[in-house]
C-alpha cells in the first residue's frame, strides 16, 4: 500500500530570504482572493444563467495573462500562485457538498502558507547531526533545524508562517506492505475534562489543561493589545506576543496528545472511543435578543476546557498510529455511557452519584464513573445499533407541546 506522511522542520531564513518568503505569501494571497472575488461576482451576474461557471483551469489561464502586467506577481514562482487557485477550487468543492462553510478571504499574518507541487525542483538535505537544508525555487537553499530521516520520495513542500516563525511540511510517499493485524489487547477509553482520559483497564489519565494555565498571562498579553493604537509598531510587537504564547499552548498540548496516543498505539490492537460531537458540546448558550440565555460564564468556562483538551486531534493521532502498526479505532455512540452499569447493563440517570463515582441502584456495583463508562464503551465496540435504545425512559409530552417523546 502506498503510505503518505510529512516531515515537519523549523526553516531558519537569512534577512533576504525571509522577505522572500513573506512577498510569496502575499502574492498567493492576493490571487487567492482576487480568484474568490471573480467567482463570487461571476456568480450574482450569471446566477440565472445555466451552463456558465468558472473553472480552476480558467482561473490559471487568466493568472498568466496577469503576471505578464504585474510585476510583483511575476516575480513570485508560478507553481505556488496556482496552487492557490487549486485551494480556492477544492474549497468550493467542499461548499457545495457541504463539508465546509463559504470560502472566505484571507486575511494577512494569519495563517500564511503556499506549496511548491513539483518534486523535480525540490530536494532536502542533512548538514549535520541536527541540522539540513531545503532547496526551494526563487530562494535556494534554507537552512533549518530539527533533521530526522525522509525515508520516502519527496512529493511536495507546504511552507508556513505561525508566530512569526517559518516551518516546512515535506509530504513524501512509500510503498510499504499491509501490516498484520495486531494481537494486543484491545481498550476502551471514555474522554473528560476533570480526567482527560479513563481507561477500561482501570487507568486515569489527568488532563494537561496548558489553555487554562496560561489564561492568566494570555488575558494580560490581550489586554495590552487593547491598549495600543491601531497601526502602530507597538501594536504589532503586542499581538506577536500574543501569538507567541497561543502557539507555545498548542506545541505543549500537541506534545502530550502525541506521547500519550503512541504509548497507548504500542501497548493495544483495539481502541474504542466516543464519538463526542464537540461542535455541538462547545456551542454558545448566550441564546438570542429575544430570548436569553442561562448559566452563560458558566458554559463559557465549560466551552473552554472542552476545546482546551484536544478530543479530534487525540482522536486523529489515535487513528493513523494503530493504522502503522495494524490496529484498528472504533468510535461507538457516546449516549448513556456514563449511566450504564458495566455489570449488570442497568441504565438510570441516578447511577451517577457524582462527578467521580457510579453506585448501581439496581445491582449496588460501585466504580469509578469514568472507568466504568470506558468499561461500556469497550463493550459496545462490536454492537451495529445504538447500544441502549432498548434502555430508554420515555417520557410524558408535556401539556401543549408538539416535542416528540423518547
Amino acid at each position: 500500500m502506498i503510505q503518505r506522511k510529512a516531515n515537519i522542520y523549523r526553516l531558519y531564513p537569512d534577512a533576504e530570504q525571509g522577505l522572500t518568503l513573506a512577498r510569496i505569501a502575499g502574492a498567493c494571497r492576493a490571487v487567492y482572493n482576487l480568484a474568490l472575488e471573480q467567482r463570487r461576482d461571476w456568480w450574482q451576474r450569471h446566477k440565472d444563467r445555466t451552463g456558465k461557471s468558472i473553472s480552476f483551469a480558467g482561473q490559471c489561464r487568466e493568472l498568466t495573462d496577469l503576471r505578464r502586467d504585474v510585476d510583483w506577481l511575476r516575480e513570485a514562482p508560478i507553481h505556488p500562485l496556482q496552487q492557490a487557485l487549486r485551494d480556492l477550487d477544492r474549497a468550493y468543492q467542499n461548499f457545495f457538498s457541504g463539508r465546509s462553510g463559504y470560502p472566505s478571504l484571507h486575511r494577512k499574518g494569519l495563517h500564511d502558507s503556499f506549496r511548491f507541487p513539483d518534486p523535480t525542483s525540490l530536494r532536502v538535505e542533512r548538514t549535520g547531526k541536527k541540522v539540513g537544508r531545503i532547496k526551494l525555487p526563487k530562494l535556494g537553499w534554507v537552512a533549518f533545524r530539527g533533521w530526522y530521516d525522509l525515508p520516502g520520495v519527496i512529493r511536495n513542500i507546504t511552507i508556513s508562517r505561525r508566530s512569526g516563525q517559518w516551518f516546512a511540511s515535506v509530504q513524501w510517499e512509500r510503498e510499504v506492505e499491509e501490516p498484520a493485524p495486531s494481537i494486543l489487547p484491545a481498550v476502551g477509553i471514555d474522554m473528560g475534562v476533570a480526567v482527560f482520559a479513563a481507561t477500561s483497564s482501570g487507568e486515569t489519565i489527568a488532563p494537561g489543561d496548558f489553555g487554562r494555565k496560561a489564561l492568566r498571562t494570555l488575558r494580560k498579553a490581550q489586554r495590552t493589545v487593547s491598549r495600543k493604537k491601531k497601526g502602530s509598531a507597538n501594536r504589532r510587537k503586542a499581538v506577536r506576543r500574543v501569538r507567541i504564547l497561543h502557539a507555545k499552548v498548542a506545541n505543549a498540548r500537541k506534545d502530550f496528545l502525541h506521547k500519550l496516543s503512541t504509548t497507548i498505539a504500542k501497548n493495544h490492537g483495539t481502541v474504542v472511543v466516543e464519538a463526542l460531537q464537540v461542535r455541538s458540546m462547545s456551542a454558545s448558550a448566550k441564546g438570542s435578543v429575544e430570548e436569553s440565555g442561562r448559566n452563560v460564564r458558566q458554559k463559557a468556562g465549560l466551552n473552554r476546557s472542552i476545546l482546551d483538551q484536544g478530543w479530534r486531534m487525540f482522536r486523529t493521532l489515535l487513528g493513523y498510529k494503530l493504522a502503522d502498526r495494524g490496529g484498528r479505532l472504533i468510535e461507538v455512540p457516546a449516549a448513556y455511557t456514563s449511566q450504564t452499569c458495566s455489570v449488570c447493563g442497568s441504565v438510570d440517570p441516578a447511577n451517577r452519584a457524582s462527578q467521580a463515582r457510579f453506585i448501581c441502584t439496581a445491582c449496588g456495583h460501585t466504580e469509578n464513573a469514568d472507568i466504568n463508562a470506558a468499561k461500556n464503551i469497550l463493550r459496545w465496540a462490536d454492537c451495529p445499533l445504538k447500544p441502549v435504545e432498548g434502555y430508554r425512559v420515555r417520557r410524558p409530552i408535556e401539556a401543549g407541546s408538539t416535542r416528540r417523546a423518547v
